[in-house]
């Protein structure tokens, strides 16, 4: 006889020993035993067997009433429920065992209900009157047990029925449960803020408590409670001395010897302080005065060689960075932080490069110190420390540093994946756009990247390179000709590098007489690149293009480029076959022509309120002293060089007899002043014909045949208002949940000056869709004998279902011509929505008959 023994042991004993040995029943199987038995299947066919097999057996005790085995058995589904496998069919198993009085089913039906309950349980409700008794238990271990339980599951509803008992416990004497009840007002409040004013006056108290489990649960909540609410977070300022000297004493003399860890002095306790001056000192610069000194001596005594000692100092730096410390501090913590790029763990290392990511802008000085460093963690083997040196190293990027950094990258670049290459290559191209020393030498890197990242790369890198080598010098547009030249001429791979084909082509098609090509070679090598089946059919468009050109640059070739551009009429793609119809004229019926239409495209510039990323992509050069001094004496209407928009397809406008073959393009002006007319002078085509009127017809009929003067018939008046108010709409847009409208008025008078009319259009843009757009800017061009004036818009921003209004002001400054020279626009537009750029380009030739010819 045992006096521990009590009756319902005994009961419990008899019980197990009848059904073993009396009746012969087999034990299940052990926990244990299960675990050997998954393990050694050999395909997951096998395992589900097994789990099927043991899943069926734990169903059918669970329907016994006297089952001595439950506990066992939900031991053994909570490990088939981390398999992946459905469990649910215990859930209620797990409120009886939780109920029980047996305190080994206590803690089992409590860990079920942990893992296979949530909020959105039915039986969730059930078990909150069952925690409610255990937190009355005078057992501290199942009082103990439920508070880790609510802790884990509770459901704003279970947070406030059972707010009470938990702050009841909260001052409980018994230290192991007060530990246990502040954590569960943790999650209380993360869960439900407004239970946090309970919780307020304690915390001040137990700040004092010598027990180490209390202190950082206590710091735990403060913490919690400072991010969620900013009163509480002013409330709480007052306790920084005491974080402070208790810092400063774990530091200096430890706290207990119990608490040590690898030598470092109760470091969960300091990440804890430190983490809770970082809330409180954020933007404060007084209480950063404060904790400046103990920053300072936890930064310089903490011990590095363990990874307690690397946490806190991680700590410290995050503190240091995100209060208003002084500049000395900030230099200790980037000092620290590069120390860090020197361990041999990479998690440390990674943590230091993130953590340079995150804090950079702070003190960049500081920062370029360790440039060398984080361009060695370039080379890594580890491809998340690659990237986040990568993402750093462009930061860094200045005037002066621009060509090491630049050629560690370019060396970065070919050894990284296809993902990395894409985004790496297009902010190479920015940083050398931003920074470059020379044209020289941004030519030859952009050339690199070209030839290192192959398919590889944004369409914005092709644009860039295009855009650089039309308004280079003409030595240097000779230099990358003859590299891009050599680039191409090696026929292997060439399918890998689509994007050096396509400029390589345009700059010979461009520039080719500069280069001393041999034309044979040149023909013969274009003739296998269009029939090549690896290359994309974008790519073939530009080498026809560029064979077209070739035709009045190189003499002697044009009948070879005539059989092959002929061999293309009968193409399969249609694109293709299109262009080499238009083309094949060129050479015959319109012989004239073709000098004049294939001539070099003008400097391509961007205007300068395109988005800030196209600023960056394409920066105009600055005029010389000859162009500032014709600026200053030439009127504004003088043209001046050739906007983007009028460049992306040549002269869209065909001449009109009186030399009249010139856009006027007027771009949106700077916010804060209004929009001033401004003409652009179009040279794709010569100002006036020797032929006469005939050749203004060819020159019309040629174009009709190209199809860039064809209306476009997507843009219809969709009503007309009354005779007397002769207002039309006109659909000019309609595609993406953008809606444009022109709105025209009738013609508001005449001009005094030149004694033809003038008149007002409206534009109104609508957003159909569900984001907000930014950014929104709208230009547009006439031919030049109109005059445009855009008025200020409305806005920039539309909501969703919102609109944008401006003011296009037009006045005719020649007379109409014989056929009527009627207004025709070009109309650009952009946007950014949902963090992407989008540029829309579109004619308008569908105006009202006779609008502004009287």
């Amino acid at each position: 006889y045992s006096p521990g023994l009590t009756i319902n042991n005994i009961k419990q004993v008899i019980n197990e020993t009848i059904e073993t040995n009396i009746l012969r029943k087999p034990s299940p199987t052990r926990l244990r035993e299960l675990i050997r038995q998954i393990r050694a299947c050999r395909t997951a066919a096998e395992e589900r067997a097994v789990v099927n097999t043991e899943c069926a057996y734990i169903r059918s005790t669970f329907r016994e009433t006297d089952c001595i085995w439950k506990c066992r058995n939900m031991a053994k589904l909570l490990y088939i429920h981390m398999l992946g496998y459905p469990a649910h069919f215990g859930q209620v198993e797990c409120l009886k065992l939780a109920a029980s009085a047996k305190y080994t089913d206590k803690r089992i039906g409590y860990l079920g209900a942990m893992l296979l309950l949530d909020e959105r349980t039915d039986v969730h409700v059930l078990l909150t009157n069952c925690l409610k008794n255990d937190l009355n238990s005078p057992t501290q271990f199942v009082v103990g047990t439920a508070l880790c339980t609510l802790a884990a599951i509770a459901s704003p509803e279970m947070a406030r029925d059972l707010c009470n008992d938990v702050e009841r416990l909260i001052v409980s004497t018994n230290a192991f449960l007060r530990k246990k009840a502040i954590l569960c007002a943790f999650r209380f409040i993360r869960r439900v803020p407004e239970l946090m004013e309970d919780y307020l006056p304690k915390c001040e108290v137990f700040l004092a408590d010598k027990n180490h489990g209390i202190l950082i649960a206590t710091i735990t909540l403060i913490t919690e409670m400072c991010e969620q609410s900013t009163a509480v977070l002013r409330y709480f300022k007052s306790i920084i001395p005491t974080l402070v000297r208790m810092l400063k004493s774990l530091t200096v003399t430890g706290y207990s010897p119990e608490h040590l860890v690898s030598g470092v002095s109760d470091p969960f306790l300091q990440v804890k302080i430190l983490r809770l001056l970082r809330v409180l000192g954020h933007g404060d610069p007084a209480q950063s005065e404060i904790m400046n000194d103990v920053l300072a001596q936890v930064a310089t005594s903490t011990e590095t060689s363990k990874n307690a000692g690397n946490a806190i100092l991680y700590e410290t730096v995050l503190t240091i960075m995100n209060v208003e410390s002084e500049n000395s501090l900030r230099v200790l913590a980037v000092n620290i932080l590069g120390r860090f790029l020197l361990n041999n763990d990479k998690n440390i290392r990674f943590i230091g490069l993130l953590t340079l990511v995150k804090t950079v802008h702070k003190d960049m000085t500081a920062v370029q110190r360790h440039r060398i460093t984080i361009l060695e963690c370039l080379s890594d083997g580890d491809p998340s420390i690659q990237r986040c040196a990568m993402e750093l190293s462009f930061t860094l990027i200045n005037t002066q540093n621009i060509e090491m950094v630049v050629r560690e990258l370019l060396r970065y670049l070919e050894s990284t994946d296809a993902e990395m290459k894409a985004l790496c290559s297009s902010k190479i191209v920015l940083a050398a756009e931003t920074y470059s020393p020379s044209i020289h030498w941004h030519l030859d890197v952009l050339l690199r990247i070209l030839t290192i990242a192959g398919n590889n790369i944004r369409d914005d890198v092709i644009s860039s390179t295009i855009q650089l080598i039309s308004n280079s010098p003409q030595h240097e547009q000779r230099f990358i000709t003859d590299k891009m030249w050599e680039a191409i001429m090696n026929m292997n791979q060439l399918e890998n590098r689509q994007p050096l084909v396509q400029v390589a082509v345009w700059a010979i098609g461009e520039y080719g007489e500069s280069g001393g090509f041999d034309e044979y070679e040149l023909i013969e090598h274009y003739r296998q690149l269009l029939w090549a089946p690896q290359l994309s059919i974008t790519t073939k468009q530009y080498i026809l293009v560029s064979l077209a050109k070739i035709s009045v640059r190189i003499d002697g070739c044009t009948p070879d480029i005539q059989n092959i551009i002929n061999s293309f009429r009968v193409h399969m793609n249609i694109d293709l076959q299109q262009r080499a119809n238009e083309f094949a004229q060129l050479f015959t019926n319109y012989k004239h022509l073709r000098t004049s239409l294939l001539e070099k495209m003008p400097k391509l510039k961007l205007s300068e309120l395109t988005t800030s990323e196209y600023n960056a992509d394409f920066a105009s050069p600055s005029p010389s002293e000859e162009e500032q001094k014709q600026e200053e004496t030439v009127p504004v209407s003088e043209p001046s060089n050739q906007d983007i928009l009028l460049d992306l397809l040549g002269d869209c406008f065909a001449n009109d007899g009186n030399g009249n073959n010139a856009l006027a393009v007027v771009p949106a002006s700077q916010p804060t002043q209004p929009y001033l007319s401004t003409s652009f002078t179009q040279s794709g085509l010569p100002s006036n014909n020797n032929n006469g009127p005939s050749g203004t017809d060819n020159t019309d009929n040629f174009m009709d045949l190209l199809g860039l003067t064809a209306p476009n018939k997507a843009y219809q008046t969709i009503h007309h208002t009354s005779a007397t108010a002769a207002i039309f709409a006109i659909d000019v847009y309609q595609k993406d949940d953008i809606h444009i409208q022109f709105l025209i008025h009738p013609n508001t008078g005449v001009d005094q000056q030149t004694s033809y009319p003038t008149a007002r259009i409206t534009v109104q843009t609508t957003n159909g869709s569900q984001a907000t757009i930014e950014k929104f800017l709208f230009q547009a061009a006439v031919p030049k004998s109109f005059v445009l004036t855009l008025r200020e818009p409305s806005g920039s921003v539309m909501p969703p279902g919102g609109t944008i209004m401006q003011d296009l002001l037009i006045a005719r400054q020649a007379p109409p011509g014989p056929a009527g020279n009627g207004l025709r626009m070009k109309v650009r537009f952009s946007y950014e929505i949902e963090n992407y750029s989008m540029m829309e380009q579109i004619d308008v030739n569908e105006f009202p008959t006779g609008f502004l010819l009287r």
